[in-house]
């Protein structure tokens, strides 16, 4: 909460910056952490485009006590259900998400829900079923600058993939690596074509949402210097969401309030502590984020077993040093092209062969285990290599049902 007088400076502000994203807790061995995070779309079972009821989702969750693998369920604003795993070394978290993942789905169908596996809601966007203060602050912060606020927060969907900085010359490895494989995991993975019922013209839609929430809170940092002072540059640059009063009450800024600013210039609620920073680093969703780990939360939601797919890959590209000269060579000429991945995913020649050759080289660190290589190697076989990523599925089912829908009675082809 606010001070009545000045007490943090810039600079002890963008050192507390850089140590929250690049500080890494104390390793557990030389192999890296791995945690998951999975989003789900609730729908009702018998009908698949109605949203479940949250509170009968509320209520069978509650009533299923601590799960097998210790992950940890969450509920974002729309209702969508996230299941977040414990970081463990490689990709135990995969194993560990399997299991509890299974307990959830389990008790859930037995209720008639079904968790669907999508980047952003494909018909009418759905209501906020989760109330309180910081979601009701951020709302009317978003409502600013139109409605794409309103969509994240209740119909999006994402895997969300959390690797070790590590140790030494890693953590700036391991950043620039992230930023630089992004376009490729978006358009590997994208799922998300359709909204309204109908195709949107991007493969991402979910990242085309989130781009256009608030770029200064949203879109990629631009990692020209070391990851610290580029987390820093962005965290200060960026709008200030909201200011706390109490943890049951916030007060929007009313307008245009860069952290910086505020740092400068005070604000009539107060000057910021650090406290407000801390928060405020929790409003910045770039696709990658550094927490004294890395969070990847550019891939959509995606059905078993593309998910463990996408978090074997991830992890690989990201951490693993024998292919980070490969990965960098493949990925060069595509970096940064964010937007594009997102809209046409694998039909971009170019980052059709830099995922060719990222997914190549990510399958030769597999070999300790076979249904992740496997699975790898399926993805690779079905999408990759024939320039698809499952959001052309979707288009293509789509396509089938207008066809269906929209026919003549003589039979003859839709589109004649």
């Amino acid at each position: 909460m606010p001070s009545p007088e000045r007490v943090l400076t810039e600079a002890e502000a963008r050192r507390i910056v850089g140590e929250c994203g690049f500080r890494a807790p104390a390793s557990a061995g030389s192999t890296p952490r791995v945690g998951v995070e999975l989003e789900w779309l609730p729908v009702d079972a018998e009908d698949l485009a109605r949203p479940a009821p949250h509170e009968s989702v509320g209520e069978v969750v509650a009533a299923l006590g601590p799960l097998p693998g210790s992950s940890r369920i969450t509920f974002e604003p729309g209702g969508q259900l996230e299941l977040s795993s414990p970081a463990v070394p490689g990709l135990g978290a995969c194993d560990v998400l399997c299991r509890d993942v299974g307990v959830v789905t389990a008790a859930l169908a037995a209720a008639g829900v079904v968790l669907v596996a999508v980047g952003l809601e494909p018909g009418r966007p759905r209501e906020r079923v989760v109330h309180n203060a910081r979601y009701d602050a951020m709302e009317v912060f978003f409502d600013r600058d139109g409605t794409a606020g309103r969509t994240m927060m209740r119909s999006t969907a994402a895997v969300q993939v959390n690797v070790d900085l590590g140790e030494g010359a890693e953590p700036e490895r391991r950043w620039r690596a992230a930023h630089d494989v992004g376009p490729v995991l978006v358009a590997a993975f994208a799922n998300s074509p359709l909204a309204r019922g109908r195709p949107t013209g991007w493969r991402s839609a979910r990242l085309a949402v989130w781009f256009d929430v608030d770029p200064g809170r949203t879109t990629p940092v631009l990692s020209g210097d070391s990851g610290p002072s580029s987390w820093a540059e962005y965290a200060l640059s960026a709008r200030v969401m909201f200011v706390r009063r109490s943890d049951e009450k916030s007060a929007p800024t009313g307008d245009d309030l860069p952290f910086s600013t505020w740092l400068t210039t005070g604000h009539p609620l107060g000057w910021p502590t650090a406290e407000d920073l801390h928060y405020h680093l929790t409003t910045l969703f770039p696709p990658v984020r550094p927490r004294g780990w890395l969070e990847l939360r550019m891939i959509d939601a995606l059905p078993d077993p593309w998910w463990r797919v996408a978090s074997a890959v991830t992890a690989a590209l990201v951490t693993e040093p024998a292919i980070a000269d490969r990965v960098a060579e493949a990925t060069r000429p595509v970096r940064g092209r964010w937007r594009e991945a997102a809209r046409r995913g694998l039909t971009d020649p170019a980052l059709r062969r830099a995922t060719v050759e990222c997914f190549r080289a990510a399958i030769e660190t597999l070999n300790g285990d076979g249904s992740a290589r496997d699975a790898t190697t399926a993805f690779m076989d079905r999408y990759v290599l024939r320039g698809r990523c499952p959001a052309d599925d979707r288009l293509d089912a789509w396509m089938r049902a207008s066809l269906v829908e929209n026919s003549p009675e003589d039979g003859a082809p839709a589109w004649t």
